[in-house]
């Protein structure tokens, strides 16, 4: 933090995104990199190392970002580098039957026992979709139930936003999504029972899956109480619909069984993807073996990709897992991000700030104080985004890189020591105080 230069000239950045702006919408490969939410010019980065990354402007930052989770251990592990460039060495992609899926797949099934069967994919929008065809072969249903705030890839049918009524059915969130396809949606609120109980009332025949993030983290850290996610699932279970957990997000990042096995919940369907690839565009549906057995070439469910199970994401993934485990990443991230958002907590409440951070295992959320939990997006504060964009930017302009947008959330790797951590506490705490 004390090396970090505070004036830096963002002008190689600016020239760099002009030049983008001709080539590529927004300027961006996917929409939150452009800054919109929090208003300015990307920061164009040339290097990431442990916690920190350097801008092409010669700018070093603490990130919070982590490229949206996945580097649970930090960028450029040297451990995983190291098996990556093994890797890159013997072979790139082989399109062919190979070891080392079967090894990422193999230490996956011996420890997520509702994992009897997977298929690797690149991408968690592709894990979901896969799984949501599955579903509906399995069942002969059309419909799906999903709730709103919760963000399940760029898929037609879920790309979708509550309807009118406690439970209606999905109107296009997206130009391009056919009104015919979000209506095969149902949206539901968040931690709302009622409106749970009135969708499988109305729906619960035509329905091929209900899909949750067990730890909505796309729209602010929702985080749900065990209560609601088990009413979740006993309601699937009632109206013959499959249980689809979308742990994306939470998979390997929460802990070694995710929020499946932190809240006690047993998916038909669960989908992971992000810290699985270990910085590597790696993604995976998996659950009862009955249903993975419906896919091709068992059965009649069809789902290819040509660089599914890529040979350097799966060694990335493996040796990620395998050194988190025996690291015991996850309790040591946990302690540490706990101990980051006590000292947040403590500095908002002794200086009177309207701030507050939530937190889940390694995962964090500096937001608007409402004293108590938000559990839906409705609960988020108004005013919210644009006093965050504010506090990004003093941040930025200190070289703290927290994501760019007031409803995205924050993580914390293995390098990020109690140090850098204390640090960049007090300074957050004197930029909510400007």
């Amino acid at each position: 933090m004390k090396e970090v230069q505070k004036e830096v000239s963002m002008e190689h950045s600016q020239k760099l995104f002009e030049r983008s702006l001709k080539v590529a919408p927004g300027g961006v490969h996917s929409p939150v990199r452009a800054f919109k939410s929090v208003g300015g010019t990307p920061v164009f980065f040339k290097e990431a190392q442990g916690a920190h990354l350097t801008s092409v402007d010669g700018k070093r930052y603490v990130d919070f970002c982590m490229s949206f989770g996945p580097m649970l251990l930090g960028h450029r592990d040297p451990v995983v580098q190291q098996a990556v460039h093994s890797m890159i060495d013997t072979a790139w992609s082989f399109g062919a039957c190979e070891p080392y899926s079967l090894e990422l797949a193999e230490w996956i099934q011996a420890r997520l026992p509702w994992v009897e069967k997977l298929r690797f994919v690149a991408s968690g929008t592709e894990a979901v979709m896969s799984a949501l065809r599955v579903a509906r072969a399995a069942t002969g249903r059309e419909k799906v139930l999903k709730f709103d705030g919760c963000y399940h890839g760029h898929l037609d049918s879920l790309l979708v936003k509550s309807g009118s009524g406690l439970a209606g059915e999905g109107s296009s969130d997206s130009a391009g999504v056919p009104e015919s396809v979000a209506r095969t949606t149902i949206v539901v609120p968040l931690n709302d029972l009622e409106a749970f109980e009135a969708a499988l009332k109305k729906h619960g025949p035509e329905l091929a899956a209900i899909a949750i993030e067990p730890l909505p983290a796309n729209y602010g850290l929702l985080e749900q109480s065990p209560e609601f996610l088990k009413a979740v699932q006993e309601g699937a279970k009632r109206v013959g619909a499959i249980f689809l957990l979308d742990e994306v997000i939470s998979g390997f990042r929460v802990g070694l069984t995710g929020m499946a096995g932190r809240m006690g919940l047993k998916p038909d369907l669960v989908c992971f993807g992000k810290v699985l690839g270990g910085g590597f565009n790696v993604a995976c549906y998996g659950g009862r073996r009955d249903l993975l057995d419906l896919v091709a070439p068992n059965g009649k469910v069809y789902q290819a990709g040509t660089l599914s199970a890529n040979p350097v994401g799966m060694r990335a993934g493996l040796t990620t897992l395998q050194r988190a485990e025996s690291l015991q990443a996850w309790e040591v991230l946990e302690g540490r991000t706990r101990q980051f958002c006590r000292e947040l907590t403590e500095g908002f409440d002794r200086a009177g700030l309207p701030w507050q951070v939530d937190s889940v295992a390694s995962i964090f959320w500096i937001r608007s104080r409402t004293g108590g939990p938000i559990r839906s997006i409705a609960e988020i504060p108004e005013g919210h985004k644009e006093r965050y964009a504010k506090l990004f930017h003093w941040l930025l302009d200190r070289g703290i890189y927290l994501p760019p947008s007031g409803y995205e959330v924050g993580f914390v790797s293995m390098a990020h020591t109690p140090e850098i951590l204390s640090q960049v506490a007090a300074t957050v705490i004197e930029g909510a105080s400007r």
